[in-house]
């Protein structure tokens, strides 16, 4: 598939079968994240990987009931390193950092796709705590399950058109 396929094809999904990822597909998808560029190539971000059925369902709570997270074999949580970032580029690290956890986050989203799994950004919920429940002082940036996707998506997504959504200055 190509890039721009995959773009094309990439939606939101919230169903997955019961179905596992294997461990192959796992570390594509985390090479993937760890392939995205970062700020001074910090990658100031952490990555914490979900599959306790426990803790995902208390994730659900914490992201006001968003029962899908508790549904997908993996949930992949991106916690923004400040600190690491900092150390280097001082105030503008936390920029940096919030943009190096969420482009890896990315990468990993259009891995999925590429390897016939779907995911959803999930970005609604409580910091404080998914952080308590990840037992981490880092700020949650994303949630990402991923899995086999149960149904397709509804492609009509309304997109803004590019004339909309593009300014040219030339």
């Amino acid at each position: 598939m190509s890039f721009f396929d995959i773009t094309k094809k990439r939606s939101s999904i919230r169903a997955f079968k019961e179905r596992e990822i294997s461990e192959g597909e796992e570390e594509k998808l985390l090479k993937a994240a760890n392939s995205a560029p970062s700020a001074g190539n910090l990658q100031s971000y952490e990555i914490v990987a979900i599959k306790n059925k426990e803790l995902k369902d208390e994730l659900v709570g914490a992201a006001h009931g968003q029962k899908f997270l508790g549904q997908a074999p993996i949930v992949f949580a991106f916690l923004q390193d400040e600190e690491r970032s900092r150390k280097k580029y001082g105030e503008r690290g936390k920029l940096y950092s919030t943009q190096d956890g969420t482009i890896a986050a990315s990468y990993l989203q259009l891995a999925a796709e590429e390897l016939g799994l779907g995911s959803c950004w999930v970005g609604a919920f409580e910091e404080g705590k998914v952080a308590d429940l990840l037992e981490t002082s880092k700020r949650p940036l994303a949630l990402i399950p991923v899995g086999y996707p149960a149904r397709k998506p509804n492609k009509n997504s309304g997109r803004r058109e590019l004339d909309d959504l593009v300014r040219f200055i030339e």
